[in-house]
């Protein structure tokens, strides 16, 4: 059914009074700031901003389900998330299937703030999320920009509210209590503003306060039927079309719906929060805790597919969850361990296999450190490695399939060791084969510095560099400070030589695994100095030069491209063997 629903403020009020709820099935704030600023001047120019879809829940039914409120002063670090209401019982409610994100953005900008990190400050440091809130400036021209706004709304620390400049950045969560002309008129008469910036300024707070206050703009459509299958439906339907809303969201919600005893939504967030805060920093998300969810379960298929999320693989999914998360948590410090972060796992798929193996084997917590683990985990990386180091990507199309194949493999594993030689059948037979050709081999030894993979590649070229803490570097062998031009032709270089060397400073061949203390160290340093001044016993000399192949070393800049060729020959056997067949 179709209705009026009044006006913005008398809409505001409804959700302070806990008379407009969401229902477990909706999901986070996504908003940006820019997208606030953009729906208030849709609003200010007149233009129709959407219809919401409420479902109207009688007292009797109300204690039956969760409920959340909606988001007011919006923190990216310690207020994301929507607050949790709990059970709302005999209570008559109006849920919002659809249209939280615009309400959610009249609430923030009419009565609340957000604080968005600042780019280059740590997410550590108190000052990188300034709180700031929703402004107008009265006397912006009402002229449209290229994205056809025709107001100046933005988020603003509340010290710039005020007079400042040529601007007047009007508090609009002020308009709320602002009865209309005679008090705009008092506002504006303590500004000392010229006359024709105060009839414009006039005419835009008059115009804020009347499509806020005045003008019954709030439209929806009602659903009074009280079956939640009914209610999912409509959900799916309404919300499942458009790219707005990620598929994992709405299937996010829809598991919040059906478990029983743990709140989802709030386990899988704080599941996220505290794999992320592991120290490796991979960058993971709701959807890769989802689909790990679905595949440590068992569940027939890991596709984000809304027959995947029935009543019984939910309740199994609830049942399983604390088994799930000391999986997941494990498999991250594994990876720790092995010195991987966001730069270097590209594709977080990559983990779910080995989660799902960890899981099966029940892993203790000395899974990452005891000898016994020793292979276990010397496979693991090597599987894991030699599957991000192809350019042609493993973990991209068709992805669903082989991760329901490759978990056949590993739940059929009966000796308890990792599986790779089997992995590795089953990823040749779809297509996803981890051999290496020739061809890919001498492109792996012409890799950039810059190649998100380079870790990857030095990690298992160099397996013996303790990376756990992360406290190592990429170092270069030949340090880039003495392979610029300039340096280069002031050392008697020719241009051709200068060129070759350029093109060669940061590719593998002349790069390596250091601790950083050693790296520090060694800086500006050429490295035969360098060798003789941390090695002065030949024999430790040596064994560094082994390790790390770098054959004859020379003394000077001249010889940088023998000893490049010579060492590149030497990575390409090298490698090879590494990235071979098991």
């Amino acid at each position: 059914m179709y209705q009026q629903g009044g006006t913005v403020a008398e809409t505001l009020d409804r959700i302070a009074s806990q008379d407009y709820v969401l229902p477990a099935i909706q999901r986070e704030f996504v908003w940006k700031p820019d997208q606030i600023c953009a729906l208030f001047d849709s609003l200010m120019q007149g233009y129709p901003f959407g219809d919401f879809l409420f479902w109207k829940i009688d007292a009797a039914n109300s204690g039956e389900y969760r409920y959340y409120g909606f988001v007011r002063d919006y923190h990216e670090k310690n207020n994301p998330h929507c607050p949790d209401l709990g059970l709302l019982p005999d209570k008559p409610l109006t849920a919002v299937l659809d249209g939280q994100q615009r309400l959610t953005a009249f609430n923030i900008g009419l009565r609340g703030s957000m604080a968005i990190k600042l780019p280059r400050l740590r997410r550590s440091n108190p000052a990188a999320f300034p709180r700031r809130v929703l402004a107008l400036d009265l006397l912006a021209p009402a002229e449209r920009d290229d994205e056809g706004n025709c107001y100046r709304f933005e988020f603003v620390e509340e010290r710039k509210v005020g007079q400042t400049g040529n601007a007047v950045w009007f508090r609009v969560p002020a308009i709320l209590s602002m009865d209309g002309g005679a008090e705009i008129n008092e506002y504006l008469a303590d500004l000392n503003l010229e006359k024709r910036q105060r009839n414009h300024a006039f005419r835009t707070l008059d115009c804020l306060h009347r499509v806020v206050r005045t003008q019954p703009t709030v439209a929806y459509y009602e659903e009074t039927k009280q079956d939640i299958e009914h209610v999912l439906s409509i959900f799916v339907r309404r919300n499942s079309g458009g790219t707005a809303l990620a598929y994992s969201d709405l299937l996010l919600s829809i598991a919040v719906s059906q478990w029983g005893d743990l709140d989802a939504r709030k386990e899988v967030h704080s599941l996220v929060d505290e794999l992320n805060s592991m120290g490796s920093e991979l960058g993971l998300s709701k959807d890769f805790v989802l689909k790990a969810g679905l595949m440590l379960s068992d569940i027939a298929s890991v596709g984000f597919q809304v027959r995947n999320f029935t009543h019984p693989n939910m309740a199994k999914l609830e049942q399983n969850w604390a088994k799930i998360r000391d999986a997941l948590i494990r498999t991250v410090q594994l990876i720790t361990d092995f010195g991987f972060d966001s730069k270097s796992i590209r594709a977080h798929s990559a983990l779910l296999p080995i989660a799902y193996y960890l899981y099966r084997l029940d892993a203790p917590t000395g899974f990452c450190s005891h000898r016994e683990y020793d292979n276990d985990r010397k496979s693991i990386k090597r599987w894991l490695t030699c599957s991000i180091l192809k350019a042609s990507g493993i973990w991209g199309s068709g992805l669903d399939t082989l991760l329901t194949e490759l978990r056949d493999v590993l739940r059929e594993n009966v000796d308890h060791h990792f599986p790779e030689a089997r992995l590795r059948t089953v990823m040749r037979q779809r297509g996803k084969s981890l051999a290496y050709s020739d061809a890919e081999v001498e492109d792996l030894a012409d890799m950039e510095f810059a190649d998100q993979r380079m870790f990857a590649l030095l990690s298992l070229t160099f397996p013996f560099v303790d990376v756990r803490t992360h406290h190592f570097h990429i170092d270069h062998v030949f340090p880039r400070s003495l392979l610029t031009p300039m340096k280069l032709r002031n050392a008697g270089l020719g241009e051709d030589q200068v060129t070759a060397i350029c093109e060669r400073a940061n590719r593998v061949a002349n790069l390596q695994l250091l601790e950083g203390a050693v790296n520090n160290e060694k800086r500006a340093k050429l490295p035969r100095d360098w060798l003789s001044e941390h090695y002065p016993k030949k024999k430790k000399r040596k064994h560094h030069v082994e390790l790390y192949l770098l054959g004859d070393v020379p003394d000077g800049l001249s010889s940088f491209l023998d000893f490049y060729e010579r060492r590149r020959k030497t990575l390409v056997k090298h490698i090879g063997r590494l990235v071979s067949e098991k």
